[in-house]
């Protein structure tokens, strides 16, 4: 059954229900004036506003523009690439492709002219749709990109070298094609989030769009009286596949435009939302704020809110440990996956297992898991290997690269290059990106173990630990340390805390300086590589 199937069944039993609300809760910052300084939601008015739509109006849009596609020559297997904002857009747009039987592209929001344009040619995109955030950088490579392709613009003051997508879907059939799409079709083309290196295309069918919608509900029970807040961008994986539980069950969803605490608790209470999927930075900063009166939690109406679930990165003990102790009532869940799973689920936590926070937890509804040596053979209970899964959300491959598809698939299982280990209670904890494995001295370093205990620290606000070269111990390990607003906090801080390490896991350096994250949480280590490293690691060890 393909994932449009629920859409239209939602607008038989549903259709004059609101499904989506779209906040902008402030003010654009003016002195925010290139697409490099966005955040991860960038308000996109000068004022505030709130917007919604109902599962029928859902429908049409989403029809209309399949119509639209369908009269330009667009055909099953063909690829149509989003690069919008978080809107109410969005949504019906990717349904939209969906219902033509051509794959939706959705691309990273952060991508410069250059990586639009590889990514445009890597999965061989037949229509690109841009908002106008995007306008500057489309132009710089429309002359070529334009080239046998559609580009539609959705907004106002529509560019020369584009089609006005609002003008041209307005006079477009509002019924569904008739299109037929079966669960072997494919679907999606997500991308790698390139924190290892430049993006892979990632091909999806339509099973594991649906299987996704099944995870996110059974893992988290939602039904049609739930409300689930979206903040994180669409384009990502895991933001979409937590909203498909709100389409399987025929709920409403927000997308906020913003992550400042309060938008988010003001966001919480009027819109009366039950689900909230947080970044760990963002559920830091609602702590923080709460804890240091930055807001007052009486102004909020908050006694609806029964689920807090992260994902996307290693959640610290200690923040799990301060949320219960402002919210006691709350169920919390960890939620693990990657694009070339559908997103988070694969493995999860689990409301009934929060005892065992610091676990990324066990195999997701419909998924097996195995951890494996370098050999392929499963390791026992304790031991460190790579973690591996297998189920209906695994990637169909790289698109259009057999040879790094057969490097991750084998045998249906898929090889997520993170290492991990179980616990007497088959409990799974993330260790280390396999690539990131720090050998210093001939000792296997895994830097998640030193972040996590480093999070203990009340000083230290946020920390990423990478490889140094060292021309005796070929590498070394360096904190690189974010500290909390107003804290106070030395070199020799660190390193007395750090006593209680293991020698061989203590960090030889600290640098006190902010850590970058991506838009999806995620450590962006390849960077902090290259501005203390500034060459590749291998080769500064071979030189030394």
């Amino acid at each position: 059954m393909p994932i449009t199937d629920l859409l239209e069944r939602n607008c038989r039993l549903y259709g004059n229900d609101t499904c989506l609300v779209e906040i902008n809760p402030q003010m654009r910052d003016s002195r925010r004036v290139t697409w490099k300084e966005y955040e991860l939601i960038e308000p996109s008015s000068e004022s505030y506003y709130r917007r919604e739509i109902t599962w029928n109006i859902f429908n049409e849009k989403a029809n209309r523009f399949a119509n639209l596609l369908l009269s330009r020559g667009i055909r099953k297997g063909d690829k149509v690439a989003i690069l919008l904002m978080n809107g109410l857009e969005w949504l019906p747009i990717y349904f939209g492709i969906l219902k033509t039987g051509a794959l939706a592209v959705p691309f990273n929001f952060r991508y410069s002219a250059e990586e639009i344009e590889y990514c445009v040619k890597l999965a061989e995109v037949d229509v690109l749709v841009f908002g106008p955030e995007f306008v500057g950088r489309v132009e710089e490579i429309a002359e070529d990109i334009s080239q046998n392709r559609l580009l539609f613009y959705v907004g106002s003051d529509c560019p020369s070298f584009s089609e006005d997508y609002i003008t041209l879907t307005a006079d477009c059939s509002s019924q569904s094609p008739a299109i037929a799409v079966d669960d072997k079709d494919d679907a999606a083309i997500y991308f790698s989030s390139g924190t290892t290196g430049f993006p892979k295309a990632i091909l999806h069918n339509h099973e594991s769009l649906m299987h996704a919608a099944k995870v996110e509900q059974q893992h988290h029970h939602q039904t049609k009286d739930d409300v689930f807040l979206c903040i994180p961008p669409l384009y990502h994986t895991g933001a979409k596949m937590h909203w498909f539980g709100s389409l399987l069950s025929g709920g409403k969803a927000i997308l906020l435009k913003g992550t400042r605490p309060e938008f988010i608790l003001k966001a919480v209470s009027n819109e009366r939302c039950t689900i909230v999927w947080l970044l760990v930075p963002w559920a830091q900063d609602i702590l923080d704020a709460i804890e240091t009166g930055g807001v007052d939690l009486s102004q909020y109406q908050l006694n609806q809110w029964r689920l807090m679930h992260i994902g996307a990165q290693p959640v610290p003990r200690s923040l799990i440990k301060r949320w219960k102790k402002i919210f006691p009532h709350h169920d919390y869940d960890t939620n693990y996956g990657l694009s070339e799973s559908i997103g988070p689920g694969c493995v999860h936590l689990g409301i009934e297992n929060i005892e065992k926070v610091g676990a990324i937890g066990k195999p997701g509804y419909g998924w097996e898991v195995k951890i494996v040596d370098t050999m392929g053979r499963e390791v026992a209970q304790g031991e460190v290997g790579e973690l591996c899964v297998k189920g209906p959300g695994v990637m169909t491959c790289y698109y259009n690269d057999p040879k790094a598809t057969a490097e991750v698939l084998k045998d249906g299982w898929l090889f997520t290059g993170d290492m991990a280990m179980k616990d007497e209670e088959d409990f799974i904890y993330l260790v280390d990106r396999k690539k990131d494995v720090i050998i210093s001295g001939g000792e296997n370093i895994y830097p998640v173990q030193i972040e996590d205990f480093l999070h203990g620290f009340d000083a230290v606000k946020d920390v990423a630990v990478i490889g140094l070269p060292n021309r005796r111990l070929g590498e070394i390990a360096a904190a690189i340390i974010e500290c909390q607003p107003g804290a106070s906090c030395s070199e020799e801080d660190i390193m007395t805390f750090c006593h209680k390490l293991p020698r061989y896991k203590r960090p030889h350096k600290i640098i006190f300086a902010q850590v970058p994250r991506n838009a999806t949480g995620k450590i962006e280590k390849p960077k902090l590589r290259k501005i203390y490293c500034s060459e590749n690691l291998v080769a500064a060890q071979t030189r030394s």
